[in-house]
């Protein structure tokens, strides 16, 4: 199912707007809060954001520009009643891809949303994050708090792993098998434990990577 934030504070607009859209088969978070969105961000990417511009607790754009920032593939789309053409150029200068003027018909919404969609692909695929830490899948990318950290072969692929199974305890067994023996590398136990300390000390020991005791490791957001 395709995964939608909307980032609207008027209720009424954003009960209509994920009824039609939860009809039509998006899975739509709303958040009536930039704050909230931003925290939602850091622990799970979706395929497209609607925004408006005028938050209570900050301006659209400007969120627009932070999202842009990090996720530059995230298909972005204003819902906004400012509609002067500086407003219009300064949306799409903040990094938006369309920008729709209140009052809309949802009809139009809904086929702007594919539209755009059809152009841009599952962008939420590329990208992992959990607490502090996220993974560009396409650059083959590991970032701690926004940064590139250089990390090995193995310590990437055991990073991906967990985060692919984010909240699933995945056994010492299967990650051998999995990063090692299904490369043709057969390494014994130590190996993985040498690997995940080293990844934990590049990632500045991460809260959200959990040892299980006498089972293996778990990503689980912070809480």
């Amino acid at each position: 199912m395709t995964k939608l934030y909307y980032i609207e504070d008027d209720s009424d607009i954003a009960d209509i707007v994920k009824k039609y859209l939860g009809q039509k088969g998006y899975d739509v978070s709303v958040f009536p809060m930039i704050a909230e969105a931003e925290y939602a961000l850091e622990n799970h990417i979706p395929d497209i954001i609607l925004i408006d511009w005028n938050m209570p607790d900050g301006s659209g754009d400007i969120f627009c520009k932070w999202v842009r920032s990090k996720w530059k593939e995230i298909p972005i789309i204003f819902l906004t009643v400012r509609n002067d053409t500086c407003d219009i150029v300064s949306g799409f200068n903040s990094g938006a891809d369309d920008y729709v003027v209140k009052p809309f018909e949802l009809e139009v919404l809904y086929s702007r949303i594919g539209a755009l969609l059809r152009r841009t692909g599952n962008v939420s695929e590329q990208y992992l994050s959990c607490g502090s830490i996220s993974i560009d899948k396409d650059r083959m990318m590991v970032l701690y708090q926004e940064k590139e950290i250089s990390v090995s072969q193995a310590e990437y692929q055991l990073l991906l792993l967990l985060m692919e199974n984010k909240g699933k305890t995945l056994t010492r067994e299967r990650l051998l098998e999995q990063i090692w023996d299904n490369n043709g590398n057969y390494v014994n136990d130590n190996t993985l434990t040498v690997t995940m300390k080293r990844l934990r000390e590049k990632l500045h020991q991460p809260p959200c990577l959990k040892t299980i005791r006498s089972f293996g490791y778990r990503m689980e957001d912070d809480v």
